[in-house]
Formats: C-alpha cells, sequence, structure tokens
C-alpha cells in the first residue's frame, strides 16, 4: 500500500519539513528496522521517500498503535457470552463481514507456522496497492502476521506444555495467531487482547478457518485496567515505541510480582526492544529463522526469537 503524503499534511503533525529532513544512514536504517515496509507505511518506490521517512517516525515514535487506536475506537467487543451481536460464530456485522473478505486474502504461506490460516492483506489484495488514505478505517496493523507473534506461535504449537490446560492472555493479539496457536495446544482459557476493534472482528474470522470456536476478545486498553490472574501472557511485536515498551515492562512486573504469571515475548530485535532496559530480565528460550517472504516485508530482519521475562 503505497503512502503518498502532501506536504500540507505532514505540516499538520510533523513541525520540521519533511521534504529537507535530514537523517543520518544509520539512524535511517534503524527507523527501517522498526517498522515494516507494508501496511500503510509504504511500500515499493515510495518505501524510502523522504515523506515517508517522516510519516513513519512519527507514527512509530510519536503515536504508538495503543493511544491512537484508543482514541479512535468507540466500543468494546466484549467476551463472548455478554457480546451484543448475535450468536457465536455470527458476530460480525455483514457488512464489514464481507469488507474484511473482500479485501483480505487467506494464506498460510511464507509464515512460520503454516497449519495456521489467517486472512491478511497481501499483494493480490487490492489496497495494498491503494493510496493510504483510501483505506476507511484504522491503520490495519491486525492485517499482518508480525514476526515477532509468528516466532510465538510457532513455539507455543511446538511446545503445547506450556499452554496445555491453563489460562493464556494475548496482548496485542492483532490478527490472533498466537492466541489461535495456544487454542490449538490444549490451553484451556484463552482472551485476545486488541484496542482495535477491527482486529477483533478479524480474529473471530481466523478463529472459524482454523475450525475453532470464537474465544473472549477484549478491546480495551489491558495497561489501564486491574490485573487478573492468568497462567501465561503472551505479546508479540509490542516493544515498538519507547513509551508504550515503558508502560508494558511495568504492567509486566507487577503481573509477575501480584500473581507470580508466566510471561513470554515475540520480538524480531527491533532496537527499541533490543535497548529497552527490559533486556536484562530476559531469557532466550528459542530463536527462529524467519522465512524470506517476512525477511522481505520486515526490511531483511532474519531471526524472530521468544524470551521468557523473569523479573
Amino acid at each position: 500500500m503505497f503512502l503518498e503524503v502532501q506536504r500540507f499534511q505532514l505540516r499538520s503533525v510533523w513541525q520540521p519539513d519533511p521534504y529537507s529532513f535530514p537523517r543520518k544512514e544509520e539512524e535511517e536504517q534503524l527507523l527501517l528496522r522498526a517498522a515494516p515496509t507494508n501496511l500503510c507505511f509504504g511500500t515499493g518506490p515510495m518505501a524510502l521517500s523522504p515523506g515517508w521517512r517522516a510519516f513513519t517516525s512519527f507514527a512509530m515514535n510519536r503515536c504508538g498503535v495503543l493511544r491512537k487506536a484508543v482514541r479512535s475506537s468507540g466500543f468494546p467487543l466484549f467476551p463472548w457470552g455478554h457480546c451484543p451481536w448475535r450468536e457465536t460464530g455470527s458476530f460480525l456485522d455483514p457488512e464489514m463481514k464481507a469488507f474484511l473478505e473482500e479485501n483480505t486474502e487467506v494464506t498460510s504461506r511464507g509464515s512460520l507456522t503454516p497449519e495456521i490460516q489467517l486472512r491478511l492483506l497481501t499483494p493480490r489484495c487490492k489496497f495494498w496497492w491503494e493510496r493510504a488514505d483510501l483505506w476507511p478505517h484504522s491503520d490495519p496493523y491486525w492485517a499482518v502476521y508480525w514476526p515477532g507473534g509468528q516466532a510465538l506461535s510457532r513455539y507455543l504449537l511446538d511446545n503445547p506444555d506450556v499452554v496445555r490446560g491453563k489460562s493464556v492472555l494475548d496482548i496485542g493479539s492483532g490478527c490472533g495467531a498466537t492466541a489461535i496457536a495456544a487454542k490449538m495446544s490444549g490451553a484451556l482459557t484463552i482472551m485476545a487482547n486488541d484496542i482495535d476493534p477491527i482486529a477483533g472482528m478479524a480474529i473471530t474470522l481466523n478463529c472459524e478457518l482454523n475450525q475453532l470456536n470464537p474465544f473472549p476478545i477484549l478491546t480495551k486498553n489491558m495497561l489501564d485496567l486491574e490485573q487478573d490472574k492468568w497462567d501465561l501472557v503472551v505479546l508479540g511485536d509490542m516493544f515498538y515505541d519507547e513509551d508504550l515498551a515503558d508502560s508494558l515492562h511495568q504492567w509486566l512486573k507487577n503481573c509477575f510480582g501480584v500473581y507470580r504469571t508466566r510471561v513470554l515475548i515475540g520480538d524480531p530485535g527491533r532496537p527499541q526492544f533490543s535497548g529497552h532496559s527490559i533486556q536484562h530480565q530476559l531469557h532466550k528460550v528459542a530463536e527462529y529463522s524467519l522465512p524470506e517472504p517476512t525477511r522481505q516485508e520486515n526490511n531483511g530482519l532474519t531471526t524472530s526469537t521468544v524470551w521468557e521475562f523473569q523479573p
């Protein structure tokens, strides 16, 4: 999906003129490693334009998906027993369901988990090539299978004892792949959390694709809620913003301190994670070589690692 940003649009959110925005080569590479080249951040010839650099820096380092979506989302997806939609398995608004089915592709290729089918935004989809402002909803972060989530999902599928019979919370669930992997591996209770309501709808469709009954989905900001007891908390690709990383770190420390919850984190080595103080409290559990399509979509990141948080 190309990002075509007009000069006046950028000035409304970014004070320096983006077309004379200097950046050292090393800083450019760090920025590229922090954000993929697909989605509305640009792909193809627009991906390296000065406008793309300025917008990406603003979106990844100033907005943050969490804060942005909290402001734009108007309602939560309640656990299925309390959901205002019609019945289990058909809670999606028919028009939204049709929109998602028309503008995503069902695929299991090019990831670490070929046994999981997902609806994703791919080069075969219309909006992949359209201008970003033509996408009618919030940025579709749920439509990408991020490398940290791929590593977590692969680990849970290969090590079902980690989740079998346990309660699992998936923070920043996105497409829902890690929660789906937990369900496939025998988790007793699962909640997927993503603050974008459309992500919740996409997760429901992805459950159906994999012949699973939908599990509870919450689209409120978990960091603002009273903590509950979970046997395992998983989160992938969530350390992309320094402020968010700090908030997550504190929330996870509280979760571990109160309930002794096990925490697994998936990340492909983004600088906001690699340079964060949480590194002193991590134990490497597994490392995976990323498939070539995932490498291409994520600016050449080659591996993704699962870490256990041990404060």
